[in-house]
C-alpha cells in the first residue's frame, strides 16, 4: 500500500468548521443499491488513504449514508476498497477529527456519520463560485449532457421490476421529505435514474459531477417555490422513464438541471 498503510499516527483532512456531535446513539442505516458499490470500489494503492479518505466523504455529502447512519464495519470496508485495516482506521480517524463521523461503542456501536456536519467557513455561494472559477461551468455543462442522458437511456432501457420500484421508491422519499432534507433525497434520486440506465461508469460521472455541485447547492436559500416545483419536475421525469418515453424523458430533465442552473448563476449575480 506504500506510506500511507504503514505509518501509525492519522493523518488529518482540513477541518471545514466544528460540529456539535449528537450525544444519543444514532440508528444504523446500511448504504444500499450500485451507487454505494462504486463509492466502495476499490481504491488505487499509491493513494490509498487519500483516496479512501475521498470516498467517505464523497459517501457521506452524497447523502448515500445521511446523517447519523452507520457506515460499513472496518473490515468490510477494508475487505471492499481492498486496502488495509490500518488505512481505513486512519482514514476514519481522520474524518472524526473534521467532525463528519463519530463512533459508538456497543451492541449498537460503529462509525456514525455526525448528525451536524461541519459548516464550511466558505458560506457565500459567491465566493464558493469565484474558487471554482471555469470549472463551475464546466460542471453545470457536464450535468445537463449525463443527466439528459441519463434520463433518455432509462426510459429506453427494459426495466427490471427492481429499477422499477427503485425509481418509485426514490421519487417517493424525495417528494415527500421535509424541505431541509431534500437535498440528500434529491440528490438520490437523480443517482437513481443514473443506476437505471443500466450502465455503471454513466452512474459513477453523474455522482462525481453531483459531487461538485452540491456544495453550491447547499450554500443557496432553499426556496419552497423552487422546491415545489423540482418535486413536480422529478415526477414527470420518472414517469416518463417508466413509460418508456425517452424523448419526454430528456426534455423533462433538461428543463430541470437548466432550472437548477438558472437558479445557482442568479445566486452569483
Amino acid at each position: 500500500m506504500g506510506a500511507s498503510t504503514r505509518r501509525g499516527s492519522a493523518r488529518q483532512v482540513p477541518e471545514e468548521g466544528s460540529v456539535a456531535a449528537s450525544r444519543e446513539v444514532p440508528t444504523p442505516s446500511a448504504p444500499a443499491g450500485s451507487v454505494d458499490d462504486l463509492l466502495f470500489r476499490p481504491v488505487r494503492a499509491g493513494n490509498a488513504f487519500e483516496e479512501t479518505v475521498e470516498r467517505l466523504l464523497q459517501t457521506i455529502r452524497l447523502g448515500v449514508v445521511g446523517a447519523g447512519g452507520r457506515l460499513p464495519t472496518e473490515r468490510e470496508m477494508a475487505a471492499r476498497f481492498k486496502v488495509s485495516r490500518e488505512t481505513v482506521r486512519e482514514a476514519i480517524g481522520a474524518l472524526k477529527q473534521a467532525g463528519y463521523v463519530e463512533s459508538h461503542r456497543g451492541r449498537y456501536g460503529g462509525t456514525f456519520v455526525t448528525r451536524a456536519l461541519p459548516r464550511s467557513r466558505r458560506r457565500n455561494v459567491r465566493q464558493l463560485a469565484q474558487e471554482m472559477g471555469s470549472a463551475l461551468d464546466d460542471a453545470l455543462t457536464m450535468r445537463h449532457v449525463l443527466e439528459v442522458g441519463a434520463a433518455e437511456a432509462a426510459a429506453r432501457r427494459t426495466l427490471t421490476d427492481q429499477d422499477r420500484s427503485n425509481l418509485q421508491q426514490r421519487l417517493k422519499e424525495a417528494t415527500d421529505v421535509s424541505l431541509t432534507d431534500f437535498r440528500r433525497h434529491d440528490t438520490l434520486l437523480h443517482l437513481g435514474i443514473a443506476e437505471a440506465a443500466g450502465s455503471p461508469s454513466l452512474t459513477s460521472a453523474v455522482a462525481e459531477v453531483r459531487g461538485r455541485l452540491n456544495e453550491l447547492l447547499d450554500a443557496i436559500p432553499l426556496l419552497a417555490r423552487n422546491i415545489q416545483h423540482s418535486k413536480e419536475q422529478h415526477a414527470e421525469i420518472v414517469s416518463a422513464i417508466l413509460a418508456g418515453d425517452a424523448e419526454g424523458a430528456r426534455r423533462s430533465m433538461a428543463e430541470h438541471v437548466s432550472g437548477t442552473a438558472s437558479l445557482l448563476r442568479g445566486f452569483l449575480e
